[in-house]
Order: structure tokens, then sequence, then C-alpha cells
């Protein structure tokens, strides 16, 4: 039985190695041929093809003269196809008519010019002083916007103070000493009348100091007195009062408390 089956196997791989070569093609059995011999045959061989160049047939010289257009000729055929653009009826339709050089352009309407206005200021004035001042500028019917009151903080002052006098000739002579030792002296104002200021200060520490100064140098008499205590003021101001308003304020007369108007102080 293995013997046959080997005889078989041997047969079966004889068969297989004589269709693989292409034995048995004479009889119609074989593989499929993987090559084209037919194709071969019909290929054109490039090794056999050549060029032939041709010759162009130059134009006569007399002909690309002639051909040749001349600037006398492109002038002319420029100006033909201008006149003739411009005689068409869209281009006649976009020539706007103009006007005639003599006639000018009316002048546009000028602005009145803005009246002369400058900024103006009076004080200070005390709550006082202020309360009156603004029921006067209404009474004036002021415009409300033309104006400002301006509230700031005034410290108070001292002053050493020599007086008061019983007459005025013996305050002008000791106004004749104290120059005498080199010591200035100033009118004392207000409820102090008759009396000499021989300095004003912002503190009360700054005039006790000068006060013992002139001690040494043997002023007699004189002593720190509060001139003035620390109070609210207010100034009035009108950043651009016209001519009209200027009349105004000057018809306040003593609601001014004979404080005058002049020109702001730059800030």
């Amino acid at each position: 039985m293995l013997r046959l089956l080997l005889i078989l196997l041997f047969a079966a791989n004889l068969a297989y190695a004589a269709w693989g070569q292409g034995w048995l093609v004479a009889v119609g059995w074989g593989p499929s041929p993987t090559n084209e011999p037919w194709r071969l045959e019909k290929q054109m061989r490039p090794e056999a093809v050549q060029l032939i160049a041709v010759a162009a047939n130059p134009p006569p010289a007399a002909d690309a003269a002639a051909a040749r257009p001349t600037p006398k000729t492109e002038a002319v055929a420029a100006e033909e196809i201008s006149n003739t653009e411009s005689n068409t009826p869209t281009n006649q339709a976009n020539k706007a008519p103009t006007a005639p050089e003599s006639e000018a352009a009316p002048a546009a309407p000028t602005a009145p010019p803005a009246p002369d206005t400058q900024c103006l200021q009076a004080g200070p004035f005390s709550q006082d002083e202020a309360k009156t001042l603004r029921n006067a500028l209404r009474a004036q019917e002021l415009a409300w916007d033309s104006y400002e009151m301006r509230s700031q903080d005034m410290p108070g002052r001292w002053m050493v103070y020599l007086g008061k006098f019983p007459s005025q000739e013996l305050l002008n002579r000791q106004r004749t000493s104290l120059r005498a030792q080199n010591i200035d002296t100033d009118r004392a104002g207000g409820n102090l009348e008759p009396g000499l200021s021989l300095g004003r200060f912002s503190s009360e520490e700054a005039a006790t100091r000068e006060l013992t100064r002139l001690l040494r140098k043997g002023v007699r008499g004189a002593r720190v007195v509060q001139e003035r205590a620390a109070a609210q003021v207010f100034t009035l101001r009108l950043p651009a009062a016209t001519a009209a308003q200027q009349a105004q304020l000057g018809a306040l007369g003593p609601a001014l408390a004979g404080k005058v108007l002049q020109r702001c102080e730059e800030l």
C-alpha cells in the first residue's frame, strides 16, 4: 500500500514538472505564457527614427517694410480713434458743462465774532458776606453758570502787637525809636488802632519766638495777639466775564463788601 502511494506521488511530481517546463504544450497542457513576443515585434525601433528640419521661407524685405507702420501713420490713426471716441453718445453725455471762470462761488456766511471776555475774581468773603453776595447776584439775574463761589480754609494769623497808644504822637515817637533799632513796624489795623504791628505769623508759636527775640533787644510792652481766627472764606470767580456782566457786577455796590474785581490769579 505504501509502495503504491509512493509510485503515485512520484508520477504526480513528474507530471507537474513536465507541465511547468512546457513539455506538454503540444498536447494543449502547459502554463500561460508571461511574455508577449508579438508586441515586441510590432514596436518601433527608436534608433531608426530620424528628424528632418524643414526650412521656413522668410518674408520678402519689401513686404516687411511695407507692413511696418511709420510714426506719421500711427499719429493719424491715433487722432482718428480719439475723434471717433469723442463723438460717441456716451462721451458726449459725460461731458459736464463748465461754469464760466468769471462766476465765483458764493462766499460762506461768517459767524459773528465772539464777545471779548476775561477772567475776574473778588474776595475773600466771610460766610455772611458770601451769603449777601449770592443774593445780590440773583437780584441782578446773572446767569448761574457764569460765576462760581470757591471756598477755602483760611488759617488763623497772629501778630506781635505794641499798643494801644493814648495818642498818635506817642505812636509816632515809638515808631521812630524802633526804627533806630532796625525793627520794622506796620499799622496794626482794625480795632487794634492806634497800635503797631511788629510782625504777623501763621502760627502762635512763630509769633511767640519773635516776641522773645524783641524782648531781648529791649522792646517793652509788646505781646502776641490773634489778629484773625481760622475760618472758611469764599472767592467770587467769573471765568469768562463779558462787558455786560462786568456792568452788572459794578451795580452790586455794598454787596462786594469793599472788595475789588481783579484779574484771576494763575493756578
